[in-house]
């Protein structure tokens, strides 16, 4: 096969039933494969796939390994020339794949890219135009002190589609809700971190991939819609945990030295301030979290292995910090500038 479709399943029947049809419908049988990879699933969703989606092919894993070692695990058993890591709440769209594949054979040095992500839930209503969707919207960004963010999205604010990032464009990440990859640049680059379990491990993947002389894209002729949220609510407070935790992980792991020290040491003032703001809109389960994050960032960065992982990282980079890094800052952008496009 030229691309295995890989959706990571967890407890997920419902939303297999909802948007896998779409999946299959749109993916020529003659070139590709649709892989469902189960998480160890309590609920039914293996006899959905088997009396339902016969032509889906199953990988049984014997326990939720989480969005990373799950995807890592899963993609061993693969062999395509791409694949596509898809979110299970994803729907996808006629002719989704041709754009995406059809530039990166065109563009070797292209190691994975992303289509345009619009919103479900935008969908459902009516909205026209529809919203991007917080995760991926057009393809991600990411400024000097690690703060992501994306085309028609900035920290909260998401912006309408109306065409404007409708041109293919050199990202810093691709979302990992329908991440489209080499097969074999992932397993050479050690896929994603097992250690983050779930949330910007794929910016952390993409980092690694830029440093190793790769580009990523998003193109933006390929079109599907997200309801994000589906395995933690964008409200709960184990999400504000891995974000802010896994985030500080990723630079401890990717930046030189002297630009983590600077970069670190702005965020520990910024993380706290983050925690206060957290505090004083009533919201201290997420006030927690950041300060756990914090402390957990600090024990797992003291550990032999994650030492180790940056050393490799380092070693293995060709270029020492990725030219798509933003040199601004998106929260003076936003908060000061009131910049919000």
């Amino acid at each position: 096969m030229k691309c295995s479709v890989v959706i990571l399943n967890w407890n997920g029947a419902d939303m297999l039933r909802r948007f896998l049809p779409s999946v299959v419908a749109h993916t020529p049988s003659d070139w590709a494969e649709v892989v469902v990879a189960d998480n160890g699933s309590t609920d039914d969703s293996l006899s959905v796939l088997t009396d339902e989606f016969p032509t889906v092919r199953i990988i049984r894993l014997d326990r939720n390994y989480g969005f990373a070692e799950g995807y890592n695990r899963a993609l061993q058993q693969v062999s395509s020339d791409y694949s596509v890591l898809l979110n299970s709440d994803v729907a996808v769209t006629a002719g989704w794949l041709k754009p995406m594949l059809t530039y990166m054979d065109a563009h070797p040095e292209v190691a994975a890219c992303q289509p345009k992500i619009l919103s479900w839930h935008s969908l459902q209503k009516g909205d026209s135009p529809v919203m991007f969707e917080h995760a991926g919207a057009a393809g991600g960004k990411m400024d000097a002190l690690g703060y992501p963010f994306c085309r028609g999205r900035i920290l909260g604010y998401v912006e309408a589609d109306k065409g404007q990032y409708d041109t293919i464009e050199s990202v810093f990440w691709a979302s990992g809700a329908a991440l489209c990859i080499r097969t074999e640049v992932y397993k050479q680059t050690g896929g994603l971190d097992a250690d983050f379990f779930a949330h910007m491990e794929e910016i952390d993947l993409c980092w690694r991939l830029q440093c190793r002389g790769y580009r990523l894209v998003c193109v933006p002729q390929s079109v599907v819609y997200h309801v994000g949220g589906g395995a933690l609510a964008y409200t709960s407070p184990r999400k504000t945990y891995l974000n802010f935790r896994n985030n500080l992980l990723m630079l401890y792991k990717n930046l030189p030295a002297l630009r983590l020290f600077w970069v670190l040491l702005c965020r520990l003032v910024l993380d706290y301030v983050a925690a206060m703001q957290f505090l004083l809109t009533g919201q201290a389960a997420h006030a927690g979290s950041v300060v756990k994050a914090r402390w957990d960032f600090l024990k797992m960065a003291g550990t032999p292995v994650m030492h180790d992982r940056r050393k490799q990282n380092l070693r293995a980079a060709v270029v020492d910090y990725p030219q798509t890094i933003e040199s601004r800052s998106i929260l003076f952008d936003y908060y000061f500038r009131r910049l919000r496009k």
